[in-house]
């Protein structure tokens, strides 16, 4: 029996985790990035997720070098035919932003060279473009759509307001659709996807992929009550602790010595087991954790662990509201 799962609109399928490609010329270099996509492929794992941003936040770096190592991956293996790639365009990048046709159009080329395919599976808008008419967007993508660069275009980082906006815009002009969406979403931060966001995506169809599903490492338990925040992430992480969001490390803590699981395992069963996800994106630094993060995407956990971890997960949002 097959474990893929529709991913909304889009006519594409996916397995139960999306492997994120934000550390690849990051945090792992080159040998560390292909046993990675490696171990992801050998176990099932079919959507690759990466930016052409990513990682341009990095000293040294300037954007595209996850989606060269990615690139390198594909030509060496030969594995285009059985992964899916998903990429970005909008953030700022050396040379420009947003999503204006012309910015889209040259990012999906310089996207499409560094990855060495002539088409991207999944094309997403990386967040909202205030200043550029959303008609002008879908229309670009649309073209692309059409000429075979793009198999299906997403929206990550945008509201509930304006992905509806989006959507009408599409039925009423004949035009690619969002046919997913990316949000941040997780145990310890829930206030974006839940206002509004997850009932206009069900209501939709749009398959759901959160990213941050560990919150940058606080749900694998790495960073406990007291203990100095270090590393890479150190800036992203510290958002995420606040005493609520440690009391759900609490619950996990129960949860892990009922069933056995580690927490990265829980944090995305519970993400995997919220109505309109499709599958989570993690990231893995390691073969073993890559493999760990897997098995966690086909876990379950009981009703009563799932309200549980609800439960604590309600209160960090009442703690930040």
């Amino acid at each position: 029996m097959s474990l893929l799962r529709p991913l909304g609109t889009t006519g594409l399928s996916v397995a139960p985790l999306v492997l994120g490609g934000n550390i690849f010329g990051w945090t792992i270099d080159r040998d560390k990035s292909f046993a990675v996509l490696d171990a992801f492929v050998a176990g099932g794992g079919t959507m690759i997720d990466t930016a052409d941003v990513y990682s341009a936040f990095a000293p040294g770096n300037k954007g595209g070098e996850s989606e060269t190592l990615i690139g390198e991956w594909l030509k060496s293996r030969g594995r285009r035919d059985d992964v899916q790639i998903a990429t970005k365009v909008g953030m700022t990048m050396p040379d420009g932003s947003g999503l204006s046709a012309a910015w889209i159009a040259h990012s999906v080329d310089t996207s499409l060279h560094r990855l060495q395919t002539d088409y991207i599976d999944l094309y997403y808008a990386h967040q909202d473009d205030a200043a550029t008419p959303q008609e002008e967007t879908l229309t670009a993508f649309d073209k692309l759509v059409k000429a075979g660069k793009v198999r299906a275009i997403a929206a990550s980082n945008y509201s509930a307001a304006r992905l509806s906006e989006a959507l009408k815009i599409s039925a009423d002009n004949d035009l690619a659709r969002y046919g997913a969406l990316q949000p941040g979403f997780n145990l310890v931060d829930r206030k974006n996807f839940d206002t509004g966001l997850q009932a206009l995506c069900i209501d939709e169809g749009l398959g759901v992929v959160p990213y941050f599903a560990l919150a940058s490492g606080f749900l694998t338990g790495k960073y406990r009550r007291g203990a100095d925040i270090e590393g890479a992430r150190k800036g992203i992480v510290e958002r995420y602790a606040s005493p609520a969001a440690y009391d759900v490390l609490d619950v996990m803590d129960g949860i892990s010595a009922e069933s056995g699981l580690t927490m990265a395992q829980i944090a995305l069963a519970w993400l995997a087991a919220q109505p309109g996800i499709t599958a989570p994106i993690a990231s893995g630094t390691s073969v073993a954790q890559v493999e760990e993060l897997m098995a966690g995407a086909n876990a379950s956990l009981s009703e009563d662990q799932i309200s549980r971890l609800t439960t604590a997960s309600e209160a960090v949002s009442r703690e930040t509201a």
